[in-house]
């Protein structure tokens, strides 16, 4: 398992969320991280998440 990031912001840049999380790979990392976003009601908001290695896997502006 690797730990990946999720993280959610304000427009302002304030932080919402600032989590890892671990997954097997990249495509349940997104699939684990577009969830946990919309569990927390912040799928709308700026957001990324991004790999062990700094790749970015979700964005959302």
């Amino acid at each position: 398992m690797k730990t990946y990031k999720i993280t959610a912001f304000k427009p302002n840049g304030e932080k919402l969320l600032d989590e890892s999380f671990q997954a097997s790979n990249d495509d349940e990392a997104k699939l684990l991280g577009k969830k946990i976003l919309e569990e927390k009601g912040l799928i709308e908001k700026t957001h990324r998440c991004t790999s062990p290695t700094g790749k970015l896997l979700l964005f959302h502006p």
